[in-house]
């Protein structure tokens, strides 16, 4: 691959990283950022595309799909990538990929272009994540990649968090296009920086062939299982073909490309990393933490916006204290595991703790919370998950040879990623299930005979009566309303019962800190065991 602009490419001594390395940090969590808001942005914006490109809500879905299953599909190999083109090739080709696309997509005035240039923004903004991290461990020295991992964490927990505020705010003020044209110029800037600072990698080493066949194999297995993810809540899961199809031809694809990937001298991804169990323990506990972290992010402004008719902004106002404390809770454990003796599993348990506890006060929200009901326990689980994701970062990679840093930073992130699809998927499905038992069980206690039903009934009647309701509608009318406050309340009851579930995830997370070895950075900057 030819370099990019040459004009602006040259290679960098080891002085001038050093100097520049809180610099390189910035572009590649600001390149992450963009990737990640990208995400959850277009979500808000839906029935405006929906009514501007004429597309049913199973049509338009496929704008969110597509860019997700683009995504997932480049994360693993993106090590590959980094190594085949050169490290800033391939990231300033991605973010060039990314934001031309995002202006075609804003440009797009049919169903079809729009997906086709979502799926092409996902294969851009695939290769940014793990790129951007694998970076920042080998430009940062060891004893300050708690601080790098700060400034990227934070990029991480912020995008997913912010998609649906900047996604509503852009739509209501101006239109649905800028949902992508935004990107532009954070994407030219991220370019620019990009090709002056990040470096490539001393630890490259480039493949001698092609593992096409792994490629195929690993693009149709993810895809499938993406997609799956996707659309199986939607399509009522294994009572549909589709994600029949879907499941299957997925089981077989990875079980391919594991096959092949062991046996190729020149795999598209080396899975024998795998062999390294702190690396392999890890990814498992990479995955539960994506599955709490996105399907909170996911389920906690359904319930703020269909139960308390909360707009986005409002939403996003309310979440952003726990991206804050996030953040700040994230600068912290990037100085204190940069020096640190203790052993980094402590902190994972203390904020999974503190996470499960945040989840706990989640679990006792109701119909009539409010903001001081909520800022505190969203503190918490800025706190919790800040103090769970730098920690857990360095025990999966920091032991990885620097050569191997990049396939591990794609595994890693691939698994995050599948963590929060499953646990999104499994959020919408569980929250169907429970509010149809709840409902159940709430109008069990309704009939004739209950003294409470009967009185409440007769005050929704006479309210619909004074509000000009004839006689003969009142009774029917009161019984919709009656029903409709049932149906409220086994809602509430189901998002408690789901806020427990992502706290009792956490701690059922936590015995495969025994399996780890007792990691810490040590004071001189090295790991110790």
């Amino acid at each position: 691959m030819k370099p990019i602009l040459p004009g602006l490419q040259r290679t960098l001594s080891d002085a001038e990283i050093h100097a520049s390395r809180y610099i390189i940090a910035v572009t590649v969590t600001l390149a992450s950022v963009m990737e990640l808001l990208d995400t959850s942005i277009v979500n808000v914006a839906i029935p405006h595309m929906m009514g501007a490109l004429g597309a049913t809500l199973d049509e338009i879905a496929w704008v969110s799909t597509g860019y997700v299953v683009a995504n997932v599909i480049v994360l693993p190999i993106s090590g590959w990538l980094s190594n085949w083109f050169g490290r800033r090739n391939y990231f300033a080709a991605s973010i060039m990929l990314f934001t031309l696309s995002s202006f075609m997509c804003g440009n797009a005035t049919s169903l079809e272009g729009l997906v086709f240039w979502r799926i092409v923004q996902g294969l851009g903004g695939g290769g940014l994540i793990s790129t951007a991290q694998a970076t920042l461990y080998e430009v940062f020295p060891k004893k300050e990649a708690g601080n790098s991992m700060a400034i990227f964490g934070l990029g991480i927990m912020v995008g997913p968090m912010l998609g649906p505020t900047v996604g509503g705010y852009l739509t209501d003020a101006i239109s649905w296009p800028w949902i992508f044209y935004i990107n532009i110029p954070f994407g030219a800037l991220a370019l620019l920086l990009a090709l002056t600072f990040v470096p490539d990698s001393k630890f490259a080493r480039r493949a001698e062939a092609v593992d096409y066949i792994g490629l195929l194999l690993l693009a149709v297995g993810i895809g499938c299982l993406q997609t799956m993810l996707e659309r199986g809540e939607k399509l009522d899961w294994f009572d549909s073909h589709e994600i029949v199809v879907y499941s299957i031809v997925s089981v077989f694809a990875l079980v391919a490309f594991v096959q092949h990937e062991l046996r190729h001298d020149h795999p598209i991804v080396d899975l024998r990393i795998l062999a390294d169990g702190q690396f392999s323990i890890s990814l498992v506990f990479g995955f539960l933490l994506g599955a709490t972290l996105y399907s909170t992010v996911f389920i906690f402004p359904v319930y703020l916006q269909t139960l308390l008719g909360w707009t986005a902004w409002q939403t996003g106002l309310m979440i952003l204290p726990s991206a804050v404390a996030s953040g700040m809770t994230m600068a912290v454990m990037g100085r204190i595991t940069g020096g640190t003796r203790l052993d980094l599993r402590v902190f994972v348990l203390i904020g999974a703790c503190i996470f499960a506890f945040a989840m706990w006060q989640h679990g006792h929200f109701t119909t009539q919370s409010g903001w001081d009901d909520f800022f505190w326990p969203m503190i918490l689980r800025g706190v919790g998950l800040g103090m769970v994701f730098i920690p857990l970062n360095n025990l999966a990679l920091g032991n990885l040879n620097p050569a191997k840093m990049g396939e591990g930073s794609g595994l890693y992130n691939l698994m995050r990623q599948l963590g929060g699809s499953v646990g999104i998927a499994a959020s919408a499905t569980l929250f169907v299930q429970l509010q149809e038992r709840n409902r159940g069980e709430l109008l069990g206690h309704i009939s004739i005979y209950s003294d409470a039903a009967v009185l409440r009934l007769a005050q929704l009647k006479a309210l619909v009566l004074a509000h000009g309701t004839p006689e003969t509608l009142a009774q029917a009318k009161a019984l919709l309303l009656l029903n409709g406050q049932v149906l409220r309340q086994a809602s509430m009851l189901s998002f408690e019962r789901l806020f427990l579930y992502y706290g009792i995830a956490m701690l059922v997370a936590l015995p495969l800190l025994l399996l780890m070895r007792r990691t810490r950075f040590a004071r001189g900057g090295e790991m110790a065991h």
